[in-house]
């Protein structure tokens, strides 16, 4: 059973920085990419980023520049580097992972901001 857990929320003021990161289990695992959406109340889920097996990187566009997509050397987590959070970046931060035709979630960080 593959499990993914984020962290890294939390509530930041307007203009803050937060790194997200995102791993999994089990470690023996073909992954093909892994990315980050965020889903805000009453909205539906949104595309962020994502880097697969090769490093390539993509972004969603609402990304602004602002977001950085990266995974460690060991490639068991992938983390997301957000710069000049704002207001309407409150939202559940959520990692995906893609291995095959498997498709799997975490349950999400919360990020919050305000000013």
């Amino acid at each position: 059973q593959v499990q993914l857990v984020e962290s890294g929320g939390g509530q930041v003021q307007a203009g803050g920085s937060l790194r997200l990161s995102c791993a999994h289990s089990p470690t023996i695992l073909t992954i093909h990419s892994m990315g980050w959406y965020r889903q805000a109340p009453g909205k539906g889920r949104e595309f962020l980023a994502s880097i697969d097996d090769r490093g390539r990187v993509r972004y969603g566009d609402s990304v602004e520049g602002r977001f950085t997509i990266s995974k460690d050397a060991a490639q068991d987590s992938v983390s997301l580097q957000i710069s000049d959070l704002q207001p309407r970046d409150s939202a559940r931060y959520l990692c995906n992972l893609m291995s095959g035709r498997a498709e799997y979630w975490g349950p999400g960080t919360q990020v919050t901001v305000s000013f």
